[in-house]
């Protein structure tokens, strides 16, 4: 069955490539220019190029983690589980779309939740991880600067293998996944999508480094809960097709009848008693391991928080995440069950074929019936914007990587913050460029991206538990982290293909990528790595002494402050007494300077205070200190609220009904639809509406200070309310 003709035209993919990616690039200039102006963090400092100057906020953190981790599994799984129903040797088309509405439209309710559910479990466990880097390695850029600290040169060389071959694989799987669903929906060229949508996305992650990739992700955030939300609210309040919550009951209970689900209770669309989709999450679980632990857009993620709040940027994202796939897919897929005996829906009268479900096109074609090129137009946006939102993110962690772990500290360990600086960005270009050309590989051999995915999860697997116990266990030896990542790796590869071979009878593509072989290298890679790291240490256990690794990058002394970095809280007074005694000096020299007619001369004008001086609105605290009880109790509560989250997500809500065979009935379908849409307000509270309202004080003075240059003439700059402030605070002491 031939696929669809394009939905928009040609034109409306390039102008969406192009438009909006370089609307954004000219966004970031714009917001660069005002933090670089009106706040006291520079984009020229390499650390707060490459880390945000450690100062991000919880709400925006948590924005940054929907944004990326929704298409790093969302786009990047295509044809995760449809490829064993092709036959060997066809060609397989690269198409890409939400998988999470691909399982919906495969396993019913049962699929998204288990998408959900299956890789949410990273996102807050890692939040334990995040609060151990800020008592352990504070200053640190990257985890692999800790591995480096830990077990020396050849053990760091192991583990950038393993972090960059995550990441040219997960960047470049987005990267085409956008480019196929363009070219999907508009009939754009898919080779042509993926060399312009990273024009764009290098461009502005280049001006505006890491504080950047938050800033537009928070914007593509706002973009895609709005989207969710209007898809949401067509489909069970106001679509003549469906409409309501009985509608769509219905609905799927006559697809059942018609279509049933292989390995459903009765083949029904309306239970959580799914093999398949039970299997998915197992996969889903072992494969999204890998991609956050190992990926260092997490870590970074993580690097850039606020030491205290960082344990709540990680619980909340991951919950905020969770509402995508469960109410995206609850929605676009089900819907595409339902209409598919409808008129509209672009494949009737026949439903999807297996070529076209593999092609993740379920989302698309309920999309297009539901709302015509309206709901393609939609969709297209939504899809483009959290690929480039996830690819920056990509960009700006492997930059990272190759700028402080491969040349800072093999090539010119006495690089000066310029250097890094031009380092950076030339990383970022460079890596854009092997992104597209991994991604024109893929397309060119027709190689799954689902298959990929999964190829990944069995090779970086080994590797998840040498890395957390890194930051995390004392005990782990160098030899334990290696073996454990090697062999781990190796024994995933062994069981991948012993399998495959065994249930397909040949080795190939597509058996390769079945649910039993793919399932077998996930689990063993982990397990088998995990058991060999843990038996070498107790075996033979290392006493590390992590006074080690919070010497990384340590604070430079007094007089030579790293610009962008907060001081210590113990220096604070004596740096703000040091700045009130410079600003009196120069107010002196100004006074002096003056020429005839009463105005400065330009030599003689305040120098700017010190890059180092908080945003405003940003305190620093006794917190700060890696011993600080706050941190512990932080840690304490990461712990035992990620397990609880994750024993209530994985285990107490699905399992006795699964076990039961449970079938869902009307009343329960109803509250289960409205609970989806409780959860999206809910995430679209915690990514649009707390972010502003923690930045709250800081967009302020910015405002204040853009209104103070336009109607004072230049009156708002950060020096000029520096010297106000400490005017202030000057008269106030004299005052006392």
């Amino acid at each position: 069955m031939s696929t669809p003709a394009p939905i928009l035209p040609q034109a409306a993919g390039y102008g969406v490539v192009l438009g909006i990616g370089f609307f954004f690039a000219a966004f970031m200039a714009l917001l660069a220019h005002l933090q670089n102006r009106y706040t006291h963090y520079s984009t020229r400092t390499s650390e707060e190029f490459n880390t945000a100057s450690r100062s991000v906020k919880p709400g925006l953190i948590a924005s940054g983690i929907v944004s990326a981790w929704t298409w790093a599994l969302t786009v990047a799984q295509v044809q995760l589980f449809s490829v064993r129903d092709m036959p060997q040797g066809e060609e397989r088309p690269s198409e890409s779309c939400p998988e999470s509405s691909t399982v919906a439209y495969e396993y019913g309710v049962a699929g998204p939740f288990w998408y959900a559910a299956g890789a949410t479990v990273q996102i807050l466990v890692f939040s334990i991880l995040a609060v151990k880097v800020k008592q352990n390695a504070p200053r640190c850029h990257t985890y692999l600067e800790i591995i480096h600290t830990r077990y020396g040169p050849g053990a760091h060389l192991v583990f950038i293998f393993f972090a960059i071959f995550t990441n040219i694989l997960v960047g470049s799987q987005m990267l085409l996944g956008g480019s196929a669903v363009v070219a999907y929906l508009t009939g754009m060229d898919t080779y042509a999508a993926v060399w312009l949508i990273p024009v764009g996305v290098a461009i502005y992650v280049v001006l505006g480094g890491l504080r950047a990739t938050f800033l537009c992700d928070y914007t593509h955030t706002v973009i895609l809960m709005i989207i969710i939300l209007y898809f949401i609210f067509t489909v069970y309040a106001s679509s003549p097709l469906i409409g309501s919550f009985s509608s769509m009951y219905a609905l799927l209970q006559r697809a059942a009848a018609q279509r049933p689900v292989q390995g459903n209770e009765a083949g029904s669309y309306l239970t959580l008693k799914s093999n398949s989709a039970l299997q998915f999450g197992v996969i889903q679980l072992c494969s999204g391991s890998g991609t956050v632990f190992l990926d260092q857009g997490y870590w970074q993620r993580a690097i850039a928080s606020r030491p205290t709040t960082a344990v709540r940027a990680y619980l909340l994202g991951g919950l905020a995440w969770f509402a995508i796939p469960f109410a995206f897919a609850t929605t676009l897929g089900l819907a595409a069950v339902a209409l598919s005996d409808s008129p509209a829906f672009p494949t009737y009268p026949s439903p999807l074929s297996a070529d076209q479900i593999s092609a993740g096109l379920a989302a698309p074609s309920a999309a297009t019936a539901l709302l015509g090129k309206q709901g393609a137009a939609a969709l297209l946006i939504v899809l483009f914007m959290a690929v480039t939102s996830a690819s920056s993110a990509e960009l700006i962690a492997t930059s990272s990587i190759l700028t402080f772990d491969i040349y800072k500290l093999h090539l010119n360990p006495a690089a000066t913050p310029g250097q890094l600086i031009r380092v950076s960005h030339a990383m970022i270009v460079l890596f854009a460029v092997v992104m597209a050309v991994f991604a024109s590989i893929w397309q060119a051999a027709g190689i799954s991206l689902g298959w990929l995915f999964l190829f990944m999860g069995v090779v970086i697997g080994g590797a998840v538990v040498p890395v957390a116990n890194t930051i995390c266990w004392k005990k782990q030896t160098r030899a334990a982290a290696v073996t454990g990542a090697v062999v781990g790796c190796l024994a995933g590869i062994f069981a991948w293909l012993l399998v495959a071979r065994l249930t397909g009878r040949t080795l190939s593509v597509a058996t390769t990528g079945t649910e039993s072989a793919t399932l077998a290298g996930c689990v063993a890679s982990i397990c088998v790595g995990g058991i060999c790291t843990l038996a070498i240490s107790l075996w033979k256990p290392d006493d590390f002494d992590w006074e080690i690794t919070r010497a990384i990058n340590p604070a430079p002394e007094h007089g030579a402050i790293d610009p962008a970095t907060p001081a210590p809280v113990s220096s604070r007074a004596a740096r703000e007494e040091e700045l009130q005694e410079d600003i009196e000096r120069e107010r002196e020299r100004a006074e002096k300077s003056k020429d005839h007619d009463g105005t400065r001369t330009a030599a003689a004008e305040v120098p700017e205070p010190a890059a180092h001086a908080p945003l405003p609105g940003l305190h620093f605290s006794p917190a700060e200190d890696p011993h600080s009880p706050a941190l512990k109790q932080a840690l304490k509560f990461a712990i035992i609220a990620s397990l609880a989250l994750v024993a209530v997500l994985d285990i107490i809500i699905p399992m006795p009904m699964f076990f039961t065979h449970y079938l869902f009935s009307y009343r329960f379908f109803t509250a289960w639809v409205v609970i989806s849409i409780i959860w999206t307000f809910c995430s679209a509270l915690i990514t649009i509406i707390m972010p502003l309202w923690e930045s709250s004080e800081a967009l302020l003075d910015v405002s204040g200070g853009f209104v103070r240059d336009v109607f004072l003439g230049g009156k708002g700059s950060k020096k000029r309310r520096m010297e106000e402030r400490e005017k202030a605070a000057h008269e106030e002491r004299a005052h006392q």
